[in-house]
C-alpha cells in the first residue's frame, strides 16, 4: 500500500457517485480555480471528449475539471452534469452571458458486470461534483473503480476485480499526485518488486495465469467485443505551460508500462490527463519522473483497495 492521495495537491477536489446494481460510477477531478491541461491517449480504444483542447496551439489553456466514467462512451454523458453543477457555482471560461465550464473526459468499459441498463449519467455526475471535496481519500469499489477489471484475455469469467487508486510523490515543496481507474487487458505488478499481484485467474485451481503466455499459445487475432481502458489523472502544483502539460502525461505512461503488462494494445484506450495549479518552479524532467512513479503506485493501490464482487475475486480474496 503506498500513501497519498489526488487532493494532496492543493486546489484539487475530487467527488464519487457509484451504482452498486449497475456495478458502475464515475468519478470527477475539480480544479475550481482552472489547471493548466495535458493529455496523452496511448491505447487504440478510447472514448473520450474535449482531449483536442488540450493541444499546445488551442485558446483554452485551463481544464476546471476531468471527468473519470464508467458506461463506456454510454458514460461520457456525466460530463454534462458536471458542467451543470460547476455552472451553478460560477466557475468556468468567461464568455459574458455565462461562464463555460472546461471538462473533458474519459470512460472504461465496464457494461459486463453489472446491469448494463445503468450507466453514468447527466445526474450521476452532476452528484459526483456536488460531492466533491478536498478531504476525500476514498480507493477501490467507489466511484470509476466500481466496475473496474482486470485481465480479460480468457473472458470475463477469468478476470479479477480491481477498482480506484491514488498516491502521492513529493520532492521539497513539489507534490505530483496520481488517481487511476484500472481496467486493463492485461495482468498487474507491483513495479517495485516486478510480481504479478493480479490480472487473469484460474478460478477451478485458485492461481494466478499469464496473459503474455496465454497469448503466446493462442497466437490469433484477439477480437473481442470486451474492450479494456485504464484512465487516470496526474495532478501536479508544479508551474506548468499546456505543451508541458501534454509531456507530463506522456512521461506517466511509463508508469502504466511499468505495473500493467501487455498494456497499450488494439483492446485498450488508456489514457492520462494532467492538471498542473502552477504555484511551484520545477524541473520538467523530474516533474515527470515523478509522475510516473505516482502513477505505478496509484496502480497497486487500485488492486490493494478493490473489493471482490459478482463472482470475481481481489487481490485480497486471493
Amino acid at each position: 500500500m503506498y500513501e497519498g492521495y489526488i487532493t494532496d495537491v492543493e486546489g484539487i477536489k475530487v467527488g464519487h457517485h457509484q451504482s452498486e446494481e449497475g456495478m458502475t460510477g464515475c468519478t470527477v477531478i475539480i480544479c475550481e480555480k482552472g489547471a493548466t491541461g495535458g493529455v496523452d491517449v496511448r491505447g487504440s480504444a478510447p472514448g473520450t471528449r474535449e482531449t483536442d483542447l488540450f493541444k499546445a496551439e488551442k485558446m483554452v489553456d485551463k481544464v476546471h475539471a476531468v471527468v473519470l466514467s464508467g458506461g463506456s462512451a454510454f458514460g461520457l454523458d456525466a460530463a454534462a452534469g458536471v458542467m451543470k453543477y460547476l455552472e451553478e457555482q460560477g466557475i468556468g471560461f468567461d464568455v459574458s452571458v455565462t461562464k463555460v465550464p472546461i471538462v473533458a473526459s474519459a470512460v472504461i468499459f465496464d457494461l459486463h458486470i453489472g446491469d448494463y441498463r445503468i450507466r453514468p449519467d447527466f445526474e450521476m455526475g452532476y452528484r459526483a461534483a456536488k460531492n466533491a471535496n478536498e478531504y476525500t481519500k476514498l480507493q477501490g469499489n467507489i466511484g470509476c473503480g466500481m466496475g473496474a477489471t482486470i485481465g480479460k484475455i480468457l473472458g470475463p469469467q477469468n478476470s479479477m476485480k480491481s477498482g480506484l487508486g491514488s498516491a502521492t510523490v513529493k520532492s521539497g515543496e513539489l507534490i505530483v499526485s496520481a488517481l487511476v481507474s484500472v481496467n486493463s487487458f492485461g495482468d498487474i505488478y507491483d513495479f517495485t518488486t516486478n510480481e504479478q499481484i493480479a490480472g487473469v485467474y484460474d478460478y477451478k485451481n485458485n492461481k494466478l495465469l499469464s496473459t503474455i503466455d496465454i497469448m503466446k499459445n493462442i497466437n490469433k487475432d484477439l477480437g473481442f467485443s470486451i474492450s479494456n481502458t485504464t484512465i487516470g489523472v496526474i495532478a501536479t502544483n508544479g508551474i506548468l505551460t499546456k505543451a508541458q502539460g501534454n509531456k507530463i502525461a506522456e512521461m506517466a505512461h511509463n508508469g502504466f508500462a511499468r505495473s500493467i503488462n501487455p498494456i497499450h494494445t488494439m483492446l485498450d484506450g488508456d489514457t492520462i490527463f494532467t492538471m498542473a495549479t502552477n504555484e511551484v518552479k520545477t524541473d520538467i524532467n523530474l516533474l515527470g519522473t515523478l509522475a510516473a512513479e505516482a502513477m505505478s503506485k496509484a496502480i497497486t493501490n487500485a488492486i490493494i483497495f478493490a473489493e471482490g464482487s459478482n463472482g470475481l475475486k481481489a487481490y485480497k480474496n486471493i
